[in-house]
């Protein structure tokens, strides 16, 4: 929520509104109306513009190392793409790098929800998610400048392989570790057997954990709009269902945290694959659980590489370039040890167990029934 006098770390409210005049329709915005909102994430502030429906999305950084002017087009695309399925923030317009806002920002249109409800949000988020992955694909010159993964499997590989390397210095217990090993092994076998196999691309959101979602509720009914849209490519959506429901993403936001039953799950891949169209159903059947496991196992990496950089800060560096995720993190220094938190929970070697029991335990989901 808007808090009207608040103070966020490194932001430039002067440098904001100078930027946001410049927008065609707000030569004339008030100081005064410039509202910053509670801090969420690391990338971005967001200030909403009191008396309008819009808001600045204002990044601190970009997650793909993108310089300024780069990391606004991307963006940009990110919301131009996925507007026609309705279910995301339409964009207003672009404020442009400048002293005081080095990273610029977008003014994107504010959406009256709060948090999702889980396990009862969720068939709201698996629409806002069809919405998205039913669009048509475009042509191979229409889809730049988004990323593509035209090999899903290869794409998810490239993160997991080199984040993988943090796990022995990541100080977890022996059998969680001994858990993860398996998981790494059977990645690596699947990829190899799988190596070329074609799966369905459409746009995906990425990063959907449900606190990126705003549920909006009145007397039409519940619906769910994603509002995180700058690392948005294209790719398998079968990534963005299991990160909107593995254990790992549904516990990531305080606002929202639950732990889902399997029949929550499957209930949100049913709803999801009952909006897509039937002939993408059929196809990305098989591949559902198999990109549930290396979803996860993506996430268990990245969550290994925080937990090594952080010790390694705390000891006083280690020479090595900083990572962009601190760098970010100096706007939201409350964040960081509410993310060490959250991480020590997942790696405790129940949850580990209770993640797994998924796709091994006697009741494990079965998606290509």
């Amino acid at each position: 929520m808007p808090a009207k006098g608040a103070t966020v770390p490194g932001l430039d409210l002067e440098a904001a509104l100078a930027g946001l005049r410049r927008v065609d329709g707000f030569a004339g915005a008030a100081r005064d109306a410039l509202q910053p909102m509670a801090v969420k994430g690391l990338f971005h502030d967001h200030v909403r513009v009191a008396g309008t429906p819009w808001l600045l999305r204002l990044p601190r950084a970009s997650q793909f190392e993108l310089g300024p002017a780069d990391n606004l087009d991307y963006q940009e695309a990110c919301f131009a793409h996925a507007a026609p399925s309705g279910a995301t923030p339409a964009l207003r317009g672009r404020i442009e790098p400048r002293p005081g806002l080095p990273w610029g920002g977008l003014v994107v249109a504010a959406v009256d929800g709060g948090p999702a409800r889980l396990p009862d949000d969720l068939a709201a988020m698996a629409v806002c998610l069809a919405g998205i992955h039913a669009l048509p694909l475009p042509p191979e010159g229409g889809r730049r400048p988004l990323a593509v993964h035209a090999d899903p499997i290869a794409g998810i590989l490239g993160f997991i392989e080199p984040q993988a390397l943090y796990f022995d210095r990541a100080g977890m217990a022996p059998s969680a570790r001994a858990r993860i090993a398996e998981e790494l092994a059977w990645a690596r076998g699947f990829a190899a057997r799988c190596a070329g196999a074609p799966q369905p691309l459409t746009l995906c959101a990425t990063d959907t954990h449900p606190g990126n979602f705003l549920i909006e509720r009145g007397d039409g009914g519940t619906r769910a709009v994603f509002v995180d849209l700058e690392k948005a490519l294209y790719g398998s959506p079968a990534i963005d269902v299991a990160h909107s429901t593995l254990y790992t993403s549904t516990m990531w936001d305080a606002d929202c945290a639950a732990a889902l039953s399997h029949d929550d799950v499957r209930g949100f891949y049913a709803a999801w694959l009952d909006a897509i169209p039937p002939d993408l159903a059929a196809a990305l059947r098989p591949w559902l659980m198999p990109m549930r496991r290396l979803t996860w196992l993506r996430t268990m990496t990245w969550f290994a590489k925080w937990r090594v950089e952080a010790e390694a800060r705390h000891a006083g560096g280690t020479g090595e370039p900083e990572s962009v995720w601190w760098r970010a993190a100096a706007g939201a220094p409350g964040l960081v040890a509410d993310i060490a938190r959250r991480i020590d929970g997942f790696f405790e070697p129940d949850t580990v167990a209770r993640v797994r029991e998924e796709w091994l335990g006697s009741g494990a989901i079965d998606f290509a029934a």
